[in-house]
C-alpha cells in the first residue's frame, strides 16, 4: 500500500513556514490588544481604522482602493467591523452613496492604534537589522522577478508539464 504523505502533495509547502510566522507574529499584535483591554479587534481592522481616522468618512470604494484591497473583501470587512462597533455607515454626498466613518468607539483607540503601527514597523526594523537578509528585500527582489515573468506564468508553464494536469 502507498504511503498516503506521498500522495499528498499538499505536506510539501515552501511558503508555509513564512505563513506561519505571519500569524505567530500577528497573534503577538493580537496579545498586544488584549493585554491593553481593547476587545473586539482584529489585528486584520487595524489599517483600515488608521486611514478612515487619517483621511476621514470614505466609500467602502475609497476605503478598498486606499488599502489595495477588493471592494468584495472591503464590503465584508466593513461588515464586520461595524457589528463590532468600530465603524458605521452614514449617508454620502448622494442619496445612494454612504461612506464608512469611524464610531465613538473607533475614534476612542484610534490613538493607541498608531502607536501599536509605529512600534510594530520599528520592531520589524530592528528584527530585519539582525538578520543577513531582510524580508522587505526578499519582497522586493520577488517583484522585480515577478515582472520579468509573472507567478502565473509560471505555474501555467510548471502545469504544461504534469500529464495529471492536461
Amino acid at each position: 500500500m502507498a504511503d498516503p504523505h506521498a500522495l499528498d502533495p499538499s505536506r510539501q509547502s515552501l511558503w508555509r513556514p513564512l505563513r506561519l510566522l505571519q500569524a505567530s507574529m500577528d497573534a503577538d499584535i493580537a496579545r498586544i490588544y488584549s493585554e491593553q483591554q481593547i476587545d473586539g479587534l482584529k489585528t486584520s481592522f487595524v489599517m483600515e481604522l488608521l486611514r478612515l481616522h487619517a483621511c476621514g468618512p470614505m466609500t467602502i470604494t475609497e476605503l478598498a482602493e486606499s488599502v489595495h484591497r477588493t471592494h468584495s473583501a472591503l464590503s465584508q470587512k466593513v461588515a464586520a467591523m461595524r457589528t463590532a462597533g468600530w465603524v458605521q455607515t452614514v449617508a454620502g454626498d448622494d442619496a445612494r452613496s454612504k461612506k464608512v466613518t469611524l464610531t465613538d468607539k473607533g475614534r476612542r483607540v484610534v490613538g493607541r492604534l498608531a502607536a501599536e503601527w509605529r512600534a510594530t514597523e520599528a520592531a520589524l526594523a530592528d528584527l530585519e537589522s539582525e538578520i543577513p537578509y531582510p524580508l522587505s528585500r526578499v519582497v522586493a527582489d520577488i517583484e522585480q522577478a515577478l515582472e520579468h515573468k509573472s507567478f502565473h506564468d509560471r505555474i501555467a508553464e510548471k502545469l504544461a508539464e504534469d500529464p495529471a494536469w492536461g
